[in-house]
Formats: structure tokens, C-alpha cells, sequence
């Protein structure tokens, strides 16, 4: 795909469905049945792909190698050549970071993009440059693999600006700080790559600081929502993407308060309230078991507005 083409690809929602587990292991034929709805219930104008990601909200971090090899085949498998996958990457270690990417990429439909997402533990983020570019280089020039860095800290600006500038590799930057980063970014980065909106559906205000498309954690709940805000930021109508925002916006409190405490677990819980056939909620993942009662009482009223947009 030609990088113009990319980017407006990208300019889009990705929906980051919840990967459902039971007895503790992933359901792969509920995981199946997730894609199935999203790629079912694509209403972006303009004929344009579903964009899916497997990344932070579905769990990753929490996924085994071979695991995250057998979610990425299956999410391939169901989407075919419809959508567009974006396959998020811990890079800890690094080394089994640049093993992942070359074994999706090796896969009969592979990734079209990656998401590095936040390192953990100890990191000079300055130096950080260095091991990404040669990361970058190296999986780019040997896999064709194209990538976005997820920014979880305003200490990574400057080296993101120059990774996305100095790499044909590295076509994008997620912002999952706050707005106060979409500016600069852009303005760092120019037309050299895409600042696009990580913190779910409450997106209005960052698309209308420049930034371009936004992920969705809710998408699996009400895929019809996170794609009318969508549309109506790429045609300018701000005020439509709020009016939609604000039907979300309490379902999304829920799931980045007492930070991101709930982040997964809301949406398992408003999956299995909306009582929808065509999703896979699951029973709760690893550290993210069900809400506490008075949470799921709050859930259930958040879901309400949102049926119309399942």
C-alpha cells in the first residue's frame, strides 16, 4: 500500500475488540465470532476497510507467544482481504518483539501494520531512538513490516518525531498521553506521518486539533457509533462526532476511570448485559475479572443509549 494511501487507511477507527477468555485460556471461536461482527458491521462511508487491532484492550500483555501467533492467524483468517490488521507488539524483550514480526509476517495474510506499544521497566527514552530504528530497519527491510509507536509518555515526543521523520518504516504515532500532545506532534511530524487519537471514542476534541482517526475499545459493543464519529471527523462535522460521543461517553468514563482500572472489564460486562448473540464476552481475563456490582449497575445504564448502535 502506497503511503498516502496508508494514512487514509489509518484516518479511520480501529477497533481494538476484547479477546474472550474462559476456564483462563483464550476462546478463539468466541475471538472469531468478535471479528465476524465487526467486519459485518462496517459503516464507514465510502466503502472504506475495517480497521482491527489486537493490541493493549484485547489483552496482549497477557497473551503467550504462541497465543498471540493464533490470535493474529484467526483475526487474519476472518477479515481476508476486507480489512486492514493492525497487530500490536510488546517489545519486552526486543528480542522476542522482532521474533513476533517476522513469524505474523510469515503468516498467509499477515499483519499490514504493527503497533510497538509502551515499553515497561527501566528505559532512557532518549536512547530509545536507537533500538527502535534498528528495529525498524531491520524487520522493515527483511519483512516489508510497516510501523506505528504508541505514546503512553510525554517523554517519548521528541524521539517519536524524529523515528517517524528518519524511517520509511515508521509511519505513525497513537497518541495515549492527553491532547495537549496532539499539536506538537503534528507539528513535529508534518506530512511525514499520521498522529492518530489512542484514548477510545471521546476523539472530538483531538480531531479537531489535526489529529486523523482514533481506536475504539467499544466497537465490539457498538460498532455503528465508533463509525459515525469517524465519519462525521473526516467530513469536518464536529458537532455530529460529539453529539455520537456523548451517547459513549459514560460507557467510556467507566473504562478509563481510576486509571483505566475497567478498561477490559466494562466492556465484558456491557457485552454480556446488551445480551447480544453475535459477540463473545467471555468470563474476564487475567487481572480483569467482572465489575463489582455497583459498576455493573453503571455499565447497564451506560448501555442503554448504545443499543440502537450495535
Amino acid at each position: 500500500m502506497q503511503t498516502a494511501a496508508l494514512y487514509d487507511t489509518l484516518n479511520s477507527v480501529t477497533a481494538i475488540p476484547v479477546v474472550p477468555f474462559r476456564g483462563g485460556a483464550i476462546d478463539l471461536d468466541g475471538h472469531r465470532r468478535n471479528i465476524r461482527y465487526l467486519m459485518e458491521n462496517n459503516h464507514l462511508d465510502g466503502n472504506r476497510k475495517r480497521v482491527i487491532g489486537i493490541a493493549g484492550t484485547s489483552l496482549i500483555h497477557h497473551f503467550s507467544f504462541e497465543d498471540q501467533m493464533r490470535v493474529i492467524e484467526a483475526t487474519g483468517e476472518e477479515m481476508g482481504g476486507a480489512g486492514f490488521l493492525m497487530s500490536g507488539i510488546v517489545p519486552n524483550p526486543i528480542s522476542q518483539a522482532e521474533e513476533l514480526v517476522r513469524g505474523q509476517s510469515s503468516l498467509p495474510r499477515p499483519p499490514d501494520v504493527y503497533l510497538i506499544m509502551p515499553l515497561t521497566g527501566v528505559a532512557d527514552h532518549e536512547a530509545t531512538y536507537d533500538d527502535y530504528m534498528a528495529f525498524a530497519e531491520g524487520l522493515g527491510d527483511a519483512c516489508g513490516a510497516r510501523f506505528l509507536l504508541y505514546m503512553r509518555s510525554v517523554d517519548y515526543v521528541n524521539p517519536i518525531i524524529r523515528l517517524v521523520k528518519d524511517s520509511p518504516h515508521i509511519v505513525g504515532v497513537k497518541v495515549g498521553t492527553s491532547e495537549d500532545e496532539v499539536a506538537p506532534l503534528i507539528e513535529g511530524i508534518g506530512d511525514e506521518g499520521i498522529v492518530m487519537w489512542g484514548i477510545g471514542d471521546r476523539s472530538t476534541r483531538a480531531a479537531e486539533l489535526g489529529a486523523r482517526g482514533h481506536t475504539s475499545g467499544i466497537a465490539v459493543v457498538a460498532a455503528r457509533a465508533a463509525d459515525e464519529i469517524n465519519n462525521a471527523q473526516r467530513r469536518g462535522d464536529f458537532a455530529e462526532s460529539a453529539r455520537v460521543e456523548a451517547c459513549i461517553s459514560d460507557l467510556e468514563h467507566l473504562r478509563f476511570m481510576n486509571g483505566r482500572q475497567f478498561n477490559y472489564s466494562a466492556v465484558i460486562e456491557a457485552m454480556i448485559i446488551g445480551g447480544w448473540e453475535d459477540v463473545a464476552a467471555g468470563e474476564g481475563g487475567p487481572f480483569n475479572p467482572r465489575v463489582p456490582r455497583d459498576i455493573a449497575t453503571r455499565v447497564a445504564d451506560a448501555v442503554e443509549p448504545l443499543r440502537a448502535y450495535h
